[in-house]
């Protein structure tokens, strides 16, 4: 399971996510079986506030929606958390993977497995030539087919395997893990609406003063964590938000050693004080505080049936775009964000400090998971739903011609090792990147 850290909601911000690398069987590669796989890939990104210096990035910790998450750095938290993200986690593999079977079962196909997880079986049992697996590592899954598989005593011209049915038919089998995500991710959205409502923001003119560094230019001319700035150096703030930050940081940084007068909301009081910023190594000014919008978040739950889905409607949707920018950005800068792509350890991670924090962000944790998880098997990638479909499209334009079957499992089978590598690689690196670890070494 990849992921790579990169977008946000539309109504509140915290991290998002593409998901899902399913291994399709311990036997690699696959030449006895045709499986479904799938690749985890994700995008986690941190769209709160961050600068450098004085420009700082709200960390309010009282806020569930506004997360911030040290890109680079993990911490898995309290068991509990931790429980709940991978309960999630597999929850949307399960549904992913129900898809595929229920299409397949619905028209009659034949399946042979149903696993949770990938490498050695944990648990198994057989019903209706069945085998339902648990497996070791409970990060992804896949649906099994007889179709290939030499010990199978169904002719290989049955009309019920996979293989021998009609294009239209496998396009179903194939794209049903993807549609079932999308259909619970709308789920998901539309149950949070109706249990706990939607968090909105809410602006206000100035800017938020998080913290304030101590010994900094900032604590001893005056200024304190919870202060309002409402206009610096007789410039109002408006309540645009990073605008108003940006407006801050950059008077701040062209007046080293030079008064900077800000006027202050604290609690009821309005006044004025003076602030002379120390001077930087590159000659800059800076105070030592963090900075951010002035915003404050509530929740917003319908009054009737129709504002419901039309609530869930607009949230779906905005998610969705979210998503697709996020994928867009990924590959448009690919050089500034391949730092930042991550795997299951960090997804569990992320998940488990969105539940530590408060367990209504566990909604959108999931339905993110979901969205990323259908927009990135959607890619016509091996090893990918995507990829897939695309050797059906290709079958199609040649006039029903399939590929030989050495050069398919060729190509399946590239991709898959491709992904597990990558997979592995990225689960080492993240957890030499949680906090626990970095304590250790």
């Amino acid at each position: 399971m990849l992921l790579n850290i990169s977008s946000s909601p539309i109504s509140h911000r915290i991290p998002h996510f593409l998901s899902d690398f399913n291994n399709p069987t311990s036997n690699f590669p696959p030449k006895s079986k045709t499986h479904l796989p799938k690749s985890n890939l994700s995008t986690l990104s941190n769209h709160s506030l961050y600068g450098t210096k004085n420009r700082a990035f709200y960390k309010n910790k009282r806020n569930p929606y506004n997360r911030t998450q040290a890109l680079g750095r993990f911490d898995f938290g309290s068991l509990e958390s931790v429980l709940e993200a991978s309960a999630v986690l597999t929850a949307i593999i399960v549904v992913h993977e129900t898809g595929h079977f229920l299409a397949a079962s619905l028209q009659g196909i034949r399946v042979s497995k149903f696993a949770i997880g990938f490498g050695p079986i944990l648990a198994k049992f057989n019903s209706n030539n069945v085998e339902y697996s648990l497996r070791a590592f409970p990060l992804g899954g896949f649906v099994g087919f007889p179709d290939n598989d030499p010990d199978s005593d169904i002719p290989v011209d049955d009309i019920n395997l996979l293989k021998n049915r009609p294009i239209l038919d496998r396009v179903i089998v194939v794209s049903a893990g993807i549609v079932a995500n999308v259909i619970f991710a709308y789920a998901i959205i539309f149950t949070q609406v109706v249990s706990v409502g939607l968090p909105v923001q809410e602006s206000f003119p100035g800017v938020l003063v998080p913290d304030v560094k101590s010994f900094s230019a900032a604590s001893r001319d005056g200024l304190l964590p919870g202060d309002v700035i409402l206009a610096v150096d007789g410039t109002e703030l408006s309540n645009s938000g990073s605008d108003s930050v940006s407006k801050v940081v950059d008077v701040v940084k062209r007046n080293p050693e030079h008064n900077v007068l800000l006027r202050i909301e604290r609690g009821k009081e309005s006044f004025e004080i003076r602030i002379t910023p120390d001077k930087s190594f590159d000659g800059t000014g800076k105070i030592g505080v963090q900075l951010s919008p002035n915003v404050r978040f509530g929740k917003v739950r319908p009054k009737n049936i129709p504002e419901t889905f039309s609530f869930a409607g607009r949230e779906f949707f905005g998610l969705s775009y979210n998503v697709l920018d996020s994928l867009k950005q990924t590959f448009l800068n690919f050089s500034q964000t391949a730092s930042k792509v991550a795997g299951p350890v960090a997804i569990i991670a992320v998940g488990a400090e969105v539940a530590r924090s408060n367990a209504d962000g566990l909604y959108q944790f999931a339905a993110l998971l979901n969205l990323n998880l259908a927009v990135i098997n959607l890619l016509p990638l091996p090893a990918l739903d995507g990829g897939t479909l695309a050797l059906i499209l290709l079958e199609a334009v040649r006039g029903g011609r399939k590929l030989p079957l050495e050069v398919e499992q060729g190509i399946m089978s590239s991709g898959i090792m491709l992904v597990l590598f990558l997979g592995l690689f990225l689960i080492v690196k993240d957890t030499l990147n949680l906090d626990f670890i970095k304590e250790m070494l």
